[in-house]
């Protein structure tokens, strides 16, 4: 692989420590990774990048909404002798929670600006549909792919949590793709790289060889497809071919939502083009030997690098599993590897 990144390896080593310890890391000239907690996630933490320019800081992606993140916040930006008040603009690549929440909850105590993409827009607004309680979309995909089993057990556990609206309230700019240029010459440019969620954005920046990747290209796991509110109608084919658009271009550091610093952006694509290929194979194959339903491919599957089964896992990481084998499977059924029909309401597919 030839590479044209500028991707300052002195800067690649970030900490001392695990990726998840708290304090702001310097990651390249003005740019610093701020990791935030994640309540009750295997993930850990979320990685803030805090970029300074000539007017304030821009802040890309902004962390879960929760009193432990913002203190932690507020104590990175001390360390970088900054405060919340010199946060102009968060630029959130996505919309999960442990990305947007906490830019709505900073705007609404100092006014900064919030910036989505345009393609996020119909998932924030069916969330502030009226009578949708929690989860409610994700129940009903459950049982389209048969596993209702599940689907029942994730109604039980939403039952009687009520949705707070004002963490998904609407963005102050809809971003599309194009440059977005800071105060003092840093210009990023934002990349539609739909799969993770249909409006995911990457947001690369070419003169200093950085790629504040979101959770499109994560170091050492692979992003959930399938886990929305709004679906594409090919889920992991719009993930694959966002990888492609961005191998297409310049390699970079990588700067991930989760997870350590790494230095290419292209290697990661690599294998991660690779894994899914490999996983195509082992899902079409557990339907040539008799699974039907993406519940039940999902079942004859291993998970995690510890290669649990899927009875294993908790519900929502059941219920991840259940998704990204029925992404999966609808690309299998769009390369004409297998055939996708639908019995009593519940997907099923047989081979070709």
């Amino acid at each position: 692989m030839t590479s044209s990144s500028n991707t300052g390896s002195a800067y690649i080593s970030s900490g001392s420590g695990a990726w998840t310890e708290p304090g702001a890391y310097e990651v390249a000239p003005g740019v610093h990774r701020v990791p935030l907690p994640l309540p009750n996630d295997g993930l850990r933490a979320v990685n803030v990048y805090v970029v300074s320019t000539d007017d304030g800081l821009v802040l890309v992606d902004a962390g879960w909404s929760i009193p432990e993140s913002r203190t932690l916040l507020v104590s990175a930006l001390e360390q970088i002798g900054a405060s919340l008040s010199d946060v102009r603009r968060f630029l959130v690549t996505h919309v999960h929670r442990d990305h947007y929440t906490q830019a709505v909850a900073v705007r609404r105590d100092f006014g900064t600006s919030v910036g989505l993409g345009i393609g996020e827009r119909p998932s924030l607004e069916l969330i502030h549909a009226d009578g949708r309680g929690p989860m409610e979309g994700q129940v009903g995909q459950l049982r389209s792919l048969g596993a209702g089993p599940l689907a029942a057990e994730l109604t039980a556990l939403a039952a009687g949590h009520v949705l707070d609206r004002t963490d998904w309230e609407l963005p102050d700019e809809w971003l599309a793709e194009g440059p977005l240029h800071l105060p003092g010459g840093r210009t990023l440019e934002a990349v539609a790289t739909p799969g993770h969620t249909v409006g995911h954005l990457v947001f690369h920046d070419l003169a200093g060889g950085l790629l504040f990747a979101g959770d499109h290209v994560l170091p050492t796991i692979t992003p959930s497809i399938g886990f929305e509110g709004v679906l594409s109608a090919n889920p992991l084919g719009a993930f694959l071919h966002s990888l492609a658009v961005v191998r297409a271009r310049p390699d970079a550091l990588l700067l991930p939502a989760h997870g350590a610093v790494a230095p290419s952006v292209h290697a990661r694509v690599d294998e991660l083009v690779d894994f899914h290929g490999r996983r195509l194979d082992q899902t079409e194959a557990a339907v040539v030997a008799g699974a039907v339903t993406p519940a039940e491919v999902a079942a004859q599957l291993t998970w995690t690098r510890r290669e649990h089964r899927l009875a294993d896992l908790d519900v929502f990481n059941a219920m991840l599993a259940v998704f990204e084998t029925g992404a999966h499977l609808v690309l299998l059924a769009a390369q004409g590897r297998l055939v996708r029909g639908s019995v009593d309401g519940v997907d099923a597919y047989r081979p070709a």
